[in-house]
């Protein structure tokens, strides 16, 4: 296949995959983390996701489509990087392919969080860096003020200035660094347990295991090979911090996950060349390997696609990874079939989530999980046939 024709492919998959994630987003229902940006919290992911909401309306595709438009500008950035790193266009068309559809990139693509922000911000900057051969030192006091996770991002590039010998940087590079700390900080209060296991089962998940356990090996291969470069420096830093703090403390893994699925192109060059230094009749493992991987990353796609019938195999529908996204879109259809659109919920954190769907808090209806003699109606939401939440409503005596 000529490299036109792989470019044209990656545009067409892409393309599919935006029409994809617009219609999942239809299909979820804000969450109450969500909620709390669109209605209490005042940052930067709060101003873009009501001002999508503002420009399109109040309802799922607004609420996600900023986050749907930084996925996409964030694959046409890998794409620019990647273009002259690989010997073949095969090889760059493989490492896009599975930098799409890894479980933390298309996740982040359809939730209200900083991390999809955080991506495509990293990767602009490496960009930058990369084309005209110098930091984009401008960028970087912009940075600052965009997420509190920069702050691994300013630690990564003071490593990688010492290594340079580029004492401008490294100053400027210290500064933010002690400046986020200064505005954000981080959460060090409460009992110091261990979530270190914890924090390497999400990575697993959020690469899949397998890819995972060959991104481990990888930045060690490269660290004790001497093959350091920016990109390795931004992972390593924040792979290590993650675990150092989850030795203590619950880390939030949006803040690092982005600094780390960055390798994928790393990796596969890694891969590739110790897949082709080996003749043919010893290359069956890392063939094998390979199509092993790909299969889940594709079988995680379609479940992240389409979820809701694995509540069917569940024994606990809470158990589902997307159960929080579920039913309160629902819920407020039914109440409004009843021409309800004020009522006081069990729940203040459902209460919320139901406010987006233009319901609103009263006394003179209540929505409860209890059942008395005299409640006015049964509101029960299932998924093929498998309940996820009943509740009663009452009517104000």
């Amino acid at each position: 296949m000529t490299n036109i024709k792989y470019d044209y492919l990656f545009y067409l998959i892409l393309s599919f995959l935006v029409v994809i994630l617009v219609y999942v987003s239809n299909t979820l229902s804000i969450s109450y983390k969500e909620a709390l940006n669109v209605f209490e919290n005042s940052s930067v992911l709060s101003y873009i996701t009501n001002s999508s909401i503002y420009i399109f309306g109040q309802n799922d595709i607004a609420l996600r489509l900023p986050f749907i438009i930084f996925y996409t500008l964030s694959i046409l950035l890998m794409y620019e990087l990647t273009n002259n790193y690989f010997k073949y266009k095969k090889d760059q068309f493989l490492s896009i392919l599975i930098f799409m559809i890894l479980p933390g990139v298309l996740s982040a693509s359809l939730l209200v969080n900083s991390a999809i922000i955080v991506l495509f911000f990293t990767l602009l900057y490496i960009y930058l860096y990369e084309r005209n051969k110098a930091h984009p030192h401008w960028l970087l006091f912009l940075l600052v003020f965009i997420d509190n996770s920069f702050a691994i991002f300013f630690l990564a590039l003071f490593f990688y200035s010492l290594k340079e010998k580029d004492k401008k940087t490294i100053y400027i590079s210290l500064f933010l660094f002690s400046l986020s700390m200064y505005i954000y900080g981080f959460e060090t209060d409460g009992k110091p347990k261990g979530y270190f296991l914890d924090t390497f089962a999400i990575y697993a998940t959020i690469f899949s295991p397998l890819v995972f356990i060959y991104f481990i090996y990888t930045i060690y291969r490269a660290g004790i090979k001497n093959k350091r470069n920016f990109v390795w420096y931004i992972t390593t830093t924040a792979l290590l911090v993650s675990l150092l703090f989850s030795f203590r403390q619950r880390v939030y893994i949006e803040d690092f996950a982005p600094y780390v699925v960055i390798s994928i192109p790393f990796m596969l060059k890694m891969f590739y060349h110790s897949y082709r230094i080996r003749l043919s009749i010893f290359r069956k493992k890392h063939y094998i390997g390979a199509i092993i991987v790909l299969s889940m990353l594709v079988i995680n796609c379609v479940l992240t696609v389409v979820n809701k019938p694995l509540y069917l195999f569940l024994p606990n529908e809470k158990k589902h990874f997307a159960y929080k996204y579920h039913f309160a879109k629902e819920i407020a259809a039914e109440l409004k079939k009843y021409r309800i659109k004020k009522v006081n919920v069990y729940d203040e954190r459902l209460q919320l989530r139901l406010k987006y769907y233009g319901i609103e808090k009263s006394n003179d209806y209540y929505l409860l999980k209890r059942k008395y003699d005299n409640y006015k109606n049964v509101i029960s939401i299932s998924y093929y046939n498998k309940e996820l939440i009943q509740l009663y409503l009452y009517e104000k005596k």
